[in-house]
C-alpha cells in the first residue's frame, strides 16, 4: 500500500533526530518557532545529505546510523537503526509528511515538532536519501514508493504485509455474496506468501441459502526487478487453488488449479500509476477449461490538507479473460480507495464490476474491501 509505514516509530525517530540532535538539551515541548532558527543555523548554506545528517542527526543516531545508546540520549523515544533495511525502505511521502508537519499528521507523538520552516523540501529529500544509504543492501529493497494502491482484481508486484477482507454482491440473477479473507506476509527484501480463504453465500431461485468455505488458495511471488529511480517494479509467482469447497453446492471447482502469473507496476507523473497482472489458470481436471487472463489498473492518488491528509485513490481496471476455445470476456471496474487512519495503514475501497461482453450470462457486482496493513500497528491504533 502506498504511503504506509512498515514501522510506525521510524518517522517519529527521524524527526526527533532532526530536532534533538541539534539542540541537545532543548526540551521536546519547546515551540516550533523556538527551534527553527537553531536548526537552520546549524547547517551550512549549501549542504549534502551527509552534512545535514552529521549536523542534525548524528548526535542521536550516531555517525553509522545505528543509534546512540539510550543512556546518552536523555529521552525515552526509541531511536531506530537506519542500517535495518525495513526502516530505510519506508515510503518517501511518509518520511516527508512527518518531518515537515510533525507527529500528529500521522497520529504519532505530539512532542515531535514540524520542521517545514527549518528544512527545505530539498533538504528533507537529501537527508532521507542519506539515511537509506545505511542499508547495506539498499539496491535489493524496493522502496514503499512502489507500493501502489491495491485494486480489486489486479494483483500488485510489491511484496506486502497486510490483511484484506473483500466482499462482492451480485446485483442481478441468483443471489450471491462472496467474501474473501486475504493474508499476505513479506519475507526478506522481495518475497511474499499469500493465503486466500473464500467464504461464500449463495441462493438459487427459491432454494435455501447455501454458505461455506470455498476453494482455499496459496500463493508465492517474488519481485525480481525494482528500479526506485524509474518507479518500475515487476514480479512473478504462482498460486495453487485447492478443492476445499463443496462443489456440489456451488462452493468450489471440485479440482485443483495451478496458476502461474506475472505482475508489473509503473509510477506515472502527478502521483499516478499503472499496474498489470497476467497469467494462466491450469486445472488438474483435463475436462475443465484452461483460461488466460490479463488485468490492468490505472489510477492516481491525491491527499487533503496540502497533501498531508487523507489519501484518495480513484482508479479503473480493465479485465480480459479468455477461456480456451471460448470467446473473450471483458469487464471494467471503476473504483476508489480511501485511507481511514491517520497513519494510512487502514483503508477502504468500493467499486463495481461491469461486464462488457456476455451480459446475458454475467451480471454486475458491487465490490468493497477493508485493508489493514498489520505490520504498521493495531487496527484501532493511529487514528487520532
Amino acid at each position: 500500500m502506498q504511503s504506509v509505514l512498515q514501522r510506525p516509530t521510524v518517522l517519529l525517530c527521524a524527526a526527533v533526530g532532526l530536532y534533538l540532535c541539534v539542540l541537545g538539551s532543548v526540551s521536546l515541548v519547546a515551540s516550533p518557532q523556538a527551534v527553527q532558527a537553531p536548526v537552520r543555523n546549524a547547517l551550512p548554506a549549501v549542504r549534502t545529505g551527509a552534512q545535514i545528517y552529521d549536523a542534525a542527526c548524528a548526535t542521536c543516531h550516531a555517525r553509522d546510523g545505528r543509534g546512540a545508546p539510550q543512556s546518552l540520549l536523555g529521552f525515552e523515544t526509541e531511536v531506530r537503526d537506519f542500517t535495518d533495511c525495513t526502516v530505510s525502505a519506508e515510503p518517501t511521502p511518509d518520511w516527508y509528511a512527518v518531518v515537515h508537519e510533525g507527529g500528529p499528521v500521522r497520529a504519532l507523538d505530539r512532542h515531535m515538532p514540524a520542521f517545514g520552516e527549518a528544512l527545505t523540501s530539498e533538504d528533507i529529500d537529501k537527508v532521507v536519501d542519506h539515511l537509506r544509504s545505511f542499508c547495506a543492501e539498499q539496491d535489493r529493497w524496493p522502496l514503499g514508493d512502489l507500493n501502489f494502491p491495491r485494486a480489486f482484481f489486479t494483483e500488485k508486484a510489491f511484496p506486502e504485509n497486510e490483511s484484506v477482507l473483500e466482499t462482492n454482491v451480485s446485483t442481478q440473477g441468483d443471489h450471491a455474496i462472496g467474501n474473501e479473507l486475504v493474508y499476505e506476509r513479506r519475507f526478506g527484501a522481495r518475497n511474499q506468501i499469500e493465503i486466500k480463504v473464500p467464504i461464500d453465500l449463495q441462493q438459487q431461485g427459491d432454494q435455501p441459502w447455501v454458505k461455506g468455505i470455498g476453494d482455499v488458495a496459496f500463493a508465492f511471488k517474488r519481485a525480481f526487478y525494482a528500479n526506485n529511480g524509474s518507479g518500475t517494479i515487476a514480479a512473478a509467482g504462482a498460486e495453487l487453488i485447492l478443492p476445499t469447497g463443496n462443489a456440489d453446492k456451488g462452493l468450489g471447482n471440485g479440482h485443483t488449479v495451478f496458476e502461474p502469473f506475472a505482475m508489473w507496476g509503473q509510477a506515472l507523473p502527478r502521483d499516478s500509476y499503472i499496474q498489470m497482472h497476467g497469467g494462466i489458470e491450469i486445472p488438474s481436471d483435463s475436462a475443465a477449461t484452461k483460461e488466460a487472463f490479463l488485468r490492468t489498473a490505472i489510477g492516481t492518488t491525491f491527499a487533503q490538507d496540502r497533501g498531508f491528509g487523507r489519501a484518495w485513490s480513484p482508479q479503473v481496471e480493465v479485465l480480459w479473460a479468455r477461456p480456451f476455445g471460448e470467446p473473450s470476456e471483458w469487464d471494467v471496474v471503476p473504483q476508489i480507495q480511501v485511507s481511514l487512519s491517520k497513519l494510512q495503514h487502514v483503508l477502504i475501497a468500493g467499486g463495481v464490476r461491469v461486464p462488457l461482453t456476455q451480459r446475458d450470462e454475467r451480471h454486475a457486482q458491487a465490490l468493497v474491501y477493508v485493508l489493514w496493513d498489520w505490520f504498521d500497528g493495531g487496527f484501532f491504533s493511529f487514528w487520532k
